[in-house]
């Protein structure tokens, strides 16, 4: 562990001490940093507190508390709840800092780029802050402003708890199943990400262009000639926080549809675009003057293969219909069996959960719960599972606690059936788009291009007799020598007994030839008998050394 960051130490090996003990500290490498301390003594926080520790401890740990509140398989679930209610609120920095960083990036003054740029933020998070704005061509505008030297805190920082999580890896059982050192340098490239606002620019083009024929959503767009690395402008959405509408507004909307085509829109990112908004809290959700959904703050997204989408269906399909074998094979599909896998004991495990779930109605669980409860059950019996599945589950989680907040009668499972076919049709378009096409058009151009060449290769075997088929099975020498020696010593055998029942049957026989006072022909049959069942035995034991020595 590096020693510059001692002070980053001591500060996890509190929070290790106070919400696991002073052996989770231990199993992290901090002990020294906390002490001897009451060794047996049980851990005294709080779910809740835990939210507020990590916000007074800085930007990263407020960002990993958020990253941690999607893995049920990691935390327990109300350390998962409470990290979902983790606010990123923070005091401003000073105007003059705000000034210099947007002059500096956009390589002009404030006063010549922007008509009105007020001073006062309109909201302030670990990251940054943002500040309402007016183009020189009337366009109203947030401006979003990097805070200053915050990429150098969550590199060092990071640092820090990628050393920690190495060591727990390395020295506990549970480490080498959850891989956590992984777990956190994902962690670590998704903010440094998140950090470079030219990369939310393309994000919030992306997503604008997969919503465009939603009518009842709106997502802002970039100003291109205003976003840098640190500064980002986009189009102001005037509008309200989802929790703060009053009664009159929640009278004027019709949050039943609303919170349909918000749920039929996240269906399309997720299994069918492949690409979705993964931070849909209700401080990123405004209700617009106009009745409309905004989705803002496309820091954070996540990506779905076109493999995992197709298993990610089959598991929301079948959660919503009660089908709980269906889930449980689509989320071993889905995640890395290990080799202390229970794959029987996880497979009951998810029925019961979803015959469960069928019984109280998905309405009153959720989705989004069901799927953070697959991922920590599949934790519990050796399934590794993808960390898009816990994601997807943390996002639909905030889904459906929006669309409940629309619409209290809102089923997401009936909205899921009601939009399958749908779905299943933009998949099937999507797989014959021009991209899709001219993908398979090039694969087949390179199998034809080969194709003669390799024809040619085996052809020139096959007239030199050099061709050969290698198959990995029985090497018949080897089993034919075995059945020769299993014969042979067979045959001995046969050959022993009927020595020693021939002696036997001679031995009452009177004879003038005698040894050793016995018929001479009986004693010869057991001398033979004996001389050829020791060879026998001899031949046997050197046959199994020399084939020791050969394994």
């Amino acid at each position: 562990m590096s020693p510059k960051s001692v002070g980053r130490y001591k500060d996890i090996a509190k929070l290790a001490v106070k919400y696991g003990g002073w052996h989770l500290a231990a199993r992290l490498g901090l002990a020294e940093q906390e002490g001897e301390g009451d060794k047996d003594a049980p851990p005294v926080g709080k779910p809740e507190e835990l939210v507020l520790d990590l916000e007074a401890l800085g930007p990263s740990y407020v960002k990993l508390g958020q990253a941690l509140s999607s893995r049920a398989d990691i935390l327990p679930k109300p350390y998962i709840e409470a990290l979902s209610k983790l606010h990123d609120s923070v005091e401003p920095f000073p105007f003059e800092k705000v000034r210099e960083i947007v002059e500096s990036e956009l390589g002009v003054k404030i006063s010549s780029a922007f008509d009105e740029f007020e001073e006062v933020p309109a909201a302030s998070a670990s990251l940054g802050q943002v500040h309402r704005a007016t183009l020189r061509d009337g366009r109203r505008v947030v401006v979003k402003v990097q805070r200053p030297d915050v990429h150098k805190t969550i590199v060092e920082d990071f640092d820090a708890f990628a050393s920690i999580a190495g060591f727990f890896d390395k020295h506990t059982e549970t480490g080498q199943v959850l891989h956590t050192q992984a777990t956190i340098e994902q962690f670590r490239t998704n903010i440094l990400q998140e950090l470079d606002y030219r990369t939310e620019a393309r994000n919030l083009k992306t997503l604008g262009r997969n919503l465009m024929h939603y009518d009842l959503l709106v997502v802002p767009q970039p100003i291109p000639d205003y976003v840098s690395q640190k500064v980002l402008t986009m189009d102001r959405i005037e509008g309200t926080k989802l929790t703060d509408l009053s009664p009159v507004v929640r009278l004027e909307i019709d949050g039943e549809e609303l919170a349909d085509e918000l749920f039929k829109a996240y269906l399309q990112q997720i299994l069918v675009d492949g690409f979705f908004h993964a931070d849909p809290h209700p401080g990123n959700v405004f209700i617009t003057r106009d009745h409309r959904v905004a989705l803002l703050d496309l820091g954070m997204v996540g990506r779905v293969s076109d493999r995992s989408q197709e298993r990610l269906l089959q598991i929301v399909l079948a959660a919503s219909e009660g089908k709980g074998d269906k889930v449980a094979e689509a989320a071993i599909d889905l995640g890395k069996i290990l080799d202390n896998a229970d794959e029987d004991g996880f497979h009951l495990a998810v029925v019961q959960l979803v015959n469960h779930t069928s019984d109280q109605n998905i309405s009153q669980v959720g989705i989004g719960e069901v799927l953070l409860k697959i991922s920590s059950i599949s934790a519990e019996h050796g399934i590794r599972p993808t960390p898009s599945l816990a994601l997807l589950g943390k996002t639909l989680l905030h889904l459906d606690q929006l669309a409940a907040t629309l619409a209290p009668t809102f089923d997401p499972g009936r909205a899921v059936q009601t939009h399958a076919s749908g779905i299943l049709k933009k998949r099937t378009l999507k797989s014959f788009s021009p991209s899709h096409i001219l993908s398979s058009a090039l694969e087949t151009k390179e199998l034809l291009e080969n194709l003669p060449r390799r024809a040619n290769t085996v052809m020139d075997r096959l007239a030199s007799n050099e061709f050969s088929v290698r198959v990995d099975a029985i090497d018949e020498a080897s089993l034919l020598e075995g059945a020769q020696k299993i014969a042979n010593r067979i045959t001995a055998g046969l050959v022993l007994a009927a020595l020693i029942i021939g002696a036997a049957l001679l031995m009452p026989i009177e004879s003038k030839f005698q040894l050793f006072g016995y018929p001479g022909l009986a004693i010869i049959l057991f001398v033979g008998a004996a001389i050829l069942g020791f060879r026998l035995v001899i031949s046997i034991m050197l046959n199994d050394i020399s084939s020791n020595k050969k394994k």
